[in-house]
């Protein structure tokens, strides 16, 4: 009998579903929108019982939709964004903010409420940051629990579970406290290639207990992704989801490295084998990602990993991104007189804005590439998050330059464009800065909703200088959690055996040449001045700050 698989993904805004067969085809997918609640400028959170519930109905809709029995589905792998989920006895959950809600038990990926805590153990310049690219980020958990021990006290001695978003879901599915040594190893500073915690490390950072418990709250067993968990899915969760008890449910993946086992499978332009080192994996969503695999440990300042089977079980991976990406680009656009113009139109045509934008951007010019003259003298640096790579600056801030008093919507598409190519240079410096380090790249596969569309993925290889590779799933961020399932299922006996046999390229976007070249050549040295002048003016001015 045909067997099927299952990827969930959960993002910031929603949670998804897709059923896949064994060749990576996509039968259906569904959807399902989840909370956020936001405090102020650093703060965010959601529900975790929120997110099961969105998951759940989105599994059960997916299957429907396929006409696929549930017995025929095989596994269930689930990817999630690298948010800190607290809970206490029983599971139950715990307040982790101000509100007292337990509904809000988890800080999200992009809450920065632990930028001192961060900044602290940098400090400390302890040997386990090396495997960080140097520093440690608020985005990353221990800062995040160290602000919980300071602010939260009873929360934090309260909680009986620590989870990692992916593997909260993992356990929810299987009753299994396993943890994948992507979460760990990538966010909680488990040294996968040594297979322990640092003791010494949460010691000296103030997390001392957690070392004194043997990190029994936050891992005491870690397995590679892929890895069958439990016996399956838990009668409970199997009657949740709709599906058979005991389907394999397989050790998540953090959202975007989901997104690189779904893409960095398929060969770069001119090779016929798909060695994943050669190609580097951009997940463009609400932020950016970017994932490179190496043989060997390559140390990248600024860059995170080293990190060892953090994607691909057996290789070594460098995490780089934007703290922003599609989201800059959204705020940047809501800022312009023009915007509510553009948000009409948009929705008159069943479009969201940037995509709006992206096709009268098209519609403007010859071809993709020629878009980049539409940007004229503007510039942007959109760093409104910070600077996750290569300069891991949490305090970073964006840059226009050039704007005029123009207030139409061709003014906003300009400024648009500009945007895109900032995330396009930040892009390139990235892959600058690995291959001085030893993890240079040949390709870079795209996934995420904010790259589908054809005018982005050209300007990111202008700017960006490599070609962009699209994969033919719709959906490679599930198709990467899919796989995970397959693996778990038996169906392959590795993750780099299914992907070799479950991704494959639709099209690849090769970078300009000629005069197309030295524009991008110039603008990026442009966004190399501005940001500059960024850092030094925001330091100069950090004295006078309230």
């Amino acid at each position: 009998m045909t067997a099927y698989f299952i990827g969930v993904d959960v993002g910031t805004a929603s949670a998804r579903a897709g059923v896949f067969d064994a060749r990576g085809s996509m039968l259906a997918t569904a959807k399902r929108d989840i909370m956020l609640f936001r405090e102020g400028a650093q703060m965010v959170e959601q529900s975790s019982e929120n997110i099961w519930q969105a998951v759940c109905a989105a599994v059960k809709d997916a299957v429907s939709q396929s006409g696929i029995a549930p017995d025929r589905i095989a596994g269930i792998g689930f990817d999630a964004t690298c948010s800190l989920v607290v809970l206490g006895d029983g599971g139950a959950p715990l307040p982790v903010g101000s509100s007292e809600s337990p509904e809000r038990n988890i800080i999200v990926w992009m809450d920065h409420r632990a930028v001192d805590q961060a900044a602290r153990i940098n400090r400390t310049g302890h040997e386990v940051l090396r495997y960080v690219g140097g520093r440690i980020s608020p985005e990353m958990e221990t800062p995040k629990l160290l602000w919980l021990k300071e602010n939260r006290p009873a929360v934090f001695e309260g909680a009986w579970q620590f989870f990692d978003l992916a593997d909260f879901l993992t356990w929810k599915a299987s009753g299994s406290l396993a943890r994948s040594s992507c979460t760990l190893t990538c966010k909680w500073t488990y040294l996968a290639h040594e297979k322990r915690f640092d003791p010494a490390y949460f010691a000296a950072i103030g997390l001392g207990e957690l070392a004194d418990e043997g990190f029994a709250r936050i891992g005491s067993q870690v397995v590679d992704p892929g890895t069958a968990l439990g016996a399956g899915l838990t009668l409970q969760a199997a009657e949740e989801l709709g599906l058979v008890p005991g389907t394999a449910v397989a050790a998540g993946l953090i959202d975007a490295h989901a997104g690189g086992v779904g893409t960095v499978g398929i060969a770069p332009p001119g090779q016929s084998d798909s060695d994943p080192t050669r190609t580097m994996a951009y997940v463009f969503g609400t932020s950016s990602c970017t994932m490179t695999t190496t043989a060997q440990p390559a140390f990248v300042p600024g860059v995170w990993g080293p990190y060892y089977s953090a994607m691909i079980p057996g290789s070594w991976l460098n995490e780089g991104g934007q703290s922003a990406a599609g989201a800059a680009i959204d705020h940047l656009v809501r800022h312009h007189p023009a915007s509510d113009e553009a948000a009409r139109a948009a929705a008159d045509a069943g479009k969201s804005v940037p995509e709006w934008l992206a096709d009268r951007a098209s519609e403007r010019v010859d071809t993709p590439s020629a878009a980049v003259r539409l940007a004229g003298r503007i510039h942007v640096v959109p760093e409104f998050l910070g600077n996750r790579a290569p300069f891991a600056d949490p305090e970073a801030r964006a840059v226009i330059a050039g704007l005029g008093m123009e207030d139409g919507v061709d003014q906003l598409v300009a400024l648009y464009i500009a945007g895109l190519c900032g995330l396009g240079y930040g892009l390139r410096q990235i892959i600058k800065a690995q291959t001085e380090h030893g993890a240079a790249v040949q390709a870079i596969a795209i996934s995420g909703g904010a790259g589908r569309h054809p005018l982005v993925r050209q300007l990111l290889a202008d700017a960006s200088g490599l070609p962009v590779i699209a994969t033919s799933s719709e959906e490679p961020v599930l198709l990467g959690s899919a796989i995970l399932g397959a693996v778990a299922a038996q169906a392959y006996s590795s993750i780099p055996e299914a992907m070799a046999e479950m991704t494959s390229t639709d099209r690849t976007y090769v970078p300009a040449s000629g005069d197309t070249a030295e524009r991008h050549a110039h603008r990026f040295e442009a966004f190399e001045t501005l940001q500059t002048a960024a850092r030094t003016v925001g330091k100069a001015g950090e004295r006078f700050a309230p």
